[in-house]
């Protein structure tokens, strides 16, 4: 599941699983293997048997014999970290209170009003050219910019846990990008300790679930993580679908290209690892105790048994993953993407392919679908949009800005990188 045969059609390998059950066995990475779950019954049966399917990673048998590489580019994500993902019981009950009821204070306006100039400011950067990458330019950094927003990042941590994320997900040096990434949000812990604001960071640490840095530490990666990756895949992939249809106007509105993106390009394809407490039978499959069983949201969602019982719809896909596990974030992340998508379309409203869809290249990777570029042509337009923001909205938004100050952690990209900049524009 890690080369690129299987980045550019990942649903071979899901047919092929099927013809022989709901599961079957995989190589996430050269030396990690795992049984993937491709029924829609039986990831529904996993998820919501935490008893026999627990999250917890330390019970991982091949990573506590030697046998998986500690420099496996999937060993980021998949080791065990004292967070929602890999917890259970009581555990995960306590953590997921303190995650829920801080991202719910999170309101819809709210969202839009900080993806806002975050979108004006990256369209300015390449509308006069007529020509972009809607992935690298657009897409990726759109999600990054706003999660240091969210979590109130200074400059220069913001520049790390851009850069560090980035890393982790396209499995470049993962263990330096970890390493990297816990120094800077362990001092963004610090100093939100001491100043805490308007954001995600400070009302975790003010939840009466009294979380420790540690704990802290560990959501927020989680957050972060499972945060920007999906939401960069599910713009993309939504833009492709809407590029890619005939005529003017859209003919395939915002709302209905997310759905089928959900659906059909499932953001987070495969993920969700349980590790069974006992050999389990899966259909005919024997998952071993101790190892990996990976839900495949994405093949799970093209289960035929659903288009059999009437099921085959938005409401029935597997997306935002399901039981006591299921993602805490759905709303948030569907109004950041059709806000991000709306802003892009009215700005660029002749946007087009540069290429065919079906020339495009899909990033190598087990866990996701995610294009590796979207090249797109439209009409050049000024760059005046960060300029025309309500004078209100630029207020607020350099109010809720922190000032860089001197760090502890050694940063390796210019103090004045992407999130440096933008700082300072609403600083002027």
């Amino acid at each position: 599941m890690h080369d690129s045969t299987f980045a550019a059609d990942p649903y071979q390998m899901y047919d092929r699983i099927r013809e022989h059950g709901s599961a079957g066995p995989v190589e996430l990475a050269p030396n990690v293997e795992a049984t993937l779950v491709v029924g829609h019954e039986m990831a529904l049966r996993v998820l919501h048997n935490a008893a026999l399917f627990p999250r917890d990673a330390r019970r991982w048998a091949d990573l506590n014999q030697g046998r998986v590489p500690l420099d496996s580019p999937v060993l980021a994500m998949m080791v065990y970290r004292p967070n929602c993902l890999f917890t259970d019981g009581a555990v995960h009950l306590r953590l997921r209170k303190a995650v829920t009821e801080s991202l719910d204070r999170l309101n819809v306006t709210r969202i839009r009003r900080d993806v806002e100039p975050i979108a004006a400011y990256l369209l300015d950067k390449f509308s006069e050219r007529g020509h972009a990458d809607l992935i690298h330019e657009y897409a990726k950094l759109l999600p990054l910019l706003l999660f240091n927003k969210l979590f109130d990042c200074p400059a220069g941590i913001g520049e790390t846990v851009t850069r560090t994320l980035s890393d982790i997900f396209d499995g470049k040096d993962v263990m330096r990008a970890n390493d990297e990434l816990t120094a800077a949000l362990m001092e963004l812990i610090s100093l939100k300790r001491r100043a805490p604001g308007d954001d995600v960071t400070s009302w975790l640490i003010q939840h009466p679930a009294g979380l420790n840095d540690e704990e802290l530490k560990d959501q927020l990666v989680m957050l972060m993580g499972a945060g920007v990756e999906p939401e960069r895949n599910l713009i993309g992939n939504a833009l492709v679908r809407l590029l890619s249809q005939d005529g003017t106007g859209w003919s395939l509105q915002i709302e209905d290209a997310i759905d089928q993106v959900l659906l059909n390009d499932t953001p987070i394809a495969n993920y969700a690892t349980h590790y069974p407490v006992q050999d389990v039978d899966l259909d005919g499959v024997i998952a071993k105790a101790n190892t990996p069983v990976v839900i495949s949201f994405a093949g799970a969602n093209r289960d035929l048994a659903l288009s059999t019982a009437g099921q085959a719809h938005s409401g029935a896909h597997l997306a935002w993953g399901a039981g006591a596990h299921a993602c805490p974030a759905k709303g948030p992340a569907h109004v950041i993407a059709t806000t991000a998508i709306e802003l892009l379309l009215n700005a660029l409203p002749d946007v087009s392919l540069a290429v065919p869809a079906h020339d495009l290249q899909w990033r190598p990777g087990p866990f996701h679908r995610a294009l590796t570029h979207l090249p797109v042509t439209f009409s050049p337009t000024p760059a005046t949009r960060m300029a025309a923001l309500p004078h209100r909205a630029r207020s607020q938004a350099s109010e809720n800005m922190p000032m860089p100050r001197p760090t502890g952690v050694s940063h390796t990209l210019p103090r004045k990188g992407l999130w440096g900049q933008f700082l300072d524009l609403f600083r002027v």
